[in-house]
């Protein structure tokens, strides 16, 4: 989704550059710049391995501060040993207390520090170069903290994401690194926050590529590894080298058990897009409702998480005690279907009260509680065959978060190293894979992307205010070449591709539906194999590549038809079943052309 700056981009721009250095100089120079990359990264890992620490350490304080308690979870529904006499209803004041500190503070210096972070950063990378204010790292600390201390049901990893990528945007425009270093420093961030705070150091490398970076790279992997294991390190020296979950061990000892694991995962998939829709939908009505300044929000929206906390106490800050009980089997049903739909409403009033906090963690407990509750529901129609309860609820963490999310590497990944158990890996991948699968049937966004998209970013476009690009795909599509039945022999689509002068042609069924495109070279390959092995028919090599519309906009469709066979891509009507026109590297490159005139002339006086 967005490439990274290589060596060889900066040496050929270094050589278009006017009044360039003499080529020694430049190759010395541009040597050290890619050499100083391991040197950035390892500070980056450093800087928010130390930030893990002091944005955990404030958790921490401000939660005894508010409740009284090291985690109120723990202890649901006891009162606050510094006002006793208040009793357990000190949690209808607390979320009030706390937005009066952070309302202000978010509102003052740093806006972008409010909900759950990660959408921003990944907005910085794709459309903003990777720069990030320094202020948002201070900012993020404290009102997370704040917001999580005084009862806020959030996670912590995204404000630890945010927090982390902000240092090493810092530290990018203070070493003047260009804008393709700048977004692996700010990946780098990401990563070594997420590696220092759940002592999970390959899950950190791992959610930087696949969620923030959106790309695989041997640069951007060596450096967010330098990174991930630099704050591993230094958090591990704080916090020690203990898994996030002590479980027992977990063994498929039934075949059948596969079988249950899938629909679990199909399950988690729905409870998982539902949550990202319910989290948007509360976020509504809180600004719909809201008609006074946005610093008292926090505050007055506090009143309703403390009648929330007050009837379920569990839900008080991030809740890994209350994730613990449930998989160890300490929850009737009933109780765990509570807890789940709790979580979805404290997380998402947290959130949209103007609350600072992510929301990994509650799709984890989220996922807990579904797994627990189908675990248990599985162990009693089928006793001798369903197992543990307590493998369904680690699956159903990883599920739910790969449904909500949709990154199913990160998901396997991390909940194994958060548990340290091994033996459940079979079964938590499959569940894993069907529950991202899932979830694109159901929701185009994710829970990080469908936060920009309401606010008009679509992340594969071009940025807003972009001069090239912009245009939509309708306008500078050409006619539709005659398409390939799909009963077509081989022989004969060779002849008609050869003609054509396309390089590719679509491809349609006997009742004229979309099949697909077929490309020249793919029928030479096809007509050089064997006989008795190969294909005859066009429609047996028929491929879909990834459908452009006529009302996206060119850059976007730039991403499919780079790594597109021919000379271009059918496009496709807006319901993505009918094609109506054909976008060609060459229209593509004029449209583009005329993008940059039309910039160029507006900008002469």
């Amino acid at each position: 989704m967005h490439a990274i700056e290589t060596t060889e981009d900066e040496t050929a721009a270094a050589q278009r550059a006017p009044g360039a250095q003499a080529p020694g100089r430049r190759l010395t120079r541009l040597r050290s710049a890619s050499g100083s990359l391991p040197v950035l990264a390892a500070l980056t890992g450093a800087g928010a391995g130390v930030g893990s620490i002091v944005f955990r350490w404030c958790i921490g304080e401000f939660t005894r501060l508010f409740s009284g308690h090291d985690d109120y979870a723990a202890a649901p529904g006891s009162g606050n040993p510094h006002v006793p006499w208040l009793g357990p209803f000190f949690v209808l004041l607390a979320p009030v207390l706390g937005g009066l500190l952070y309302g202000p503070l978010v509102h003052r210096f740093a806006k972008e520090a409010r909900g759950h972070g990660v959408p921003e950063v990944m907005l910085a990378v794709a459309q903003r170069g990777g720069r990030i204010s320094p202020k948002v790292a201070v900012v993020k600390t404290l009102a997370s903290a704040l917001t999580i201390g005084s009862g806020g049901s959030v996670g912590r990893e995204g404000p630890i994401v945010q927090i982390g990528s902000a240092l090493g945007s810092t530290l990018g425009r203070v070493a003047r690194v260009t804008e393709g270093r700048m977004r692996l420093l700010v990946a780098c961030g990401a990563a070594g926050g997420i590696a220092a705070t759940f002592n999970a150091p390959l899950a950190g490398v791992f959610f930087a590529m696949e969620l923030i970076l959106g790309t695989f790279t041997a640069e951007a992997f060596g450096a967010t590894v330098l990174a991930s294991v630099t704050a591993s390190v230094i958090g591990r020296a704080a916090f020690g080298d203990v898994a996030f979950l002590a479980l027992p061990g977990f063994h498929v000892d039934h075949l059948a058990q596969y079988g249950l694991f899938a629909v679990l995962g199909v399950l988690a998939a729905a409870v998982g897009a539902g949550f990202s829709r319910f989290l948007y939908l509360i976020e509504d009505a809180c600004d719909w409702l809201w008609r006074g300044p946005e610093w008292l929000r926090p505050a007055v929206g506090g009143l309703a998480l403390g009648l929330v906390l007050l009837a379920l106490p569990e839900m008080y800050g991030v809740g890994y005690p209350v994730l613990q009980k449930a998989t160890e089997g300490g929850y009737a049903v009933g109780i765990l279907l509570l807890l789940l739909a709790g979580k979805m409403l404290a997380t998402s009033l947290t959130i949209g009260i103007g609350g600072s906090g992510g929301v990994f963690a509650p799709s984890l407990f989220i996922g807990a509680m579904l797994g627990a509750a189908y675990g248990a529901g599985a162990h009693a129609l089928l006793p001798g065959t369903a197992g543990a309860v307590g493998a369904y609820a680690l699956v159903g963490m990883g599920a739910v978060f790969a449904g909500a999310a949709r990154a199913p590497i990160t998901a396997v990944v991390i909940l194994f190293e958060l548990t340290g158990e091994y033996s459940i890996i079979l079964p938590l991948m499959l569940a894993i894979v069907l529950a991202t699968a899932t979830s694109r049937l159901l929701s185009r966004d994710t829970v990080y992307t469908l936060k920009l998209r309401r606010r008009g970013i679509d992340l594969e476009g071009p940025a807003p205010g972009a001069p090239l690009g912009t245009q939509r795909v309708g306008a500078v599509m050409e006619p539709l070449p005659s398409p390939l039945p799909s009963s077509t022999p081989l022989t004969d689509a060779a002849d008609l591709l050869g003609l054509s002068g396309h390089g590719a042609l679509p491809v349609v069924d006997d009742t004229g539906a979309y099949g697909g495109v077929v490309t020249a070279q793919a029928v030479a390959e096809a007509l050089a194999e064997q006989p008795q092995t190969a294909p005859t028919r066009v429609g047996q090599l028929a491929q879909r590549p990834s459908p452009v519309t006529t009302d996206q906009f060119v850059g976007q469709a730039l991403h499919t038809l780079l790594s597109a066979g021919g000379t271009g891509v059918p496009v496709l009507d807006d319901a993505r079943e009918k094609p109506v026109g054909w976008l060609s590297h060459q229209n593509a490159l004029r449209a583009l052309h005329s993008g940059a005139s039309q910039s160029a002339s507006s900008a002469t006086p």
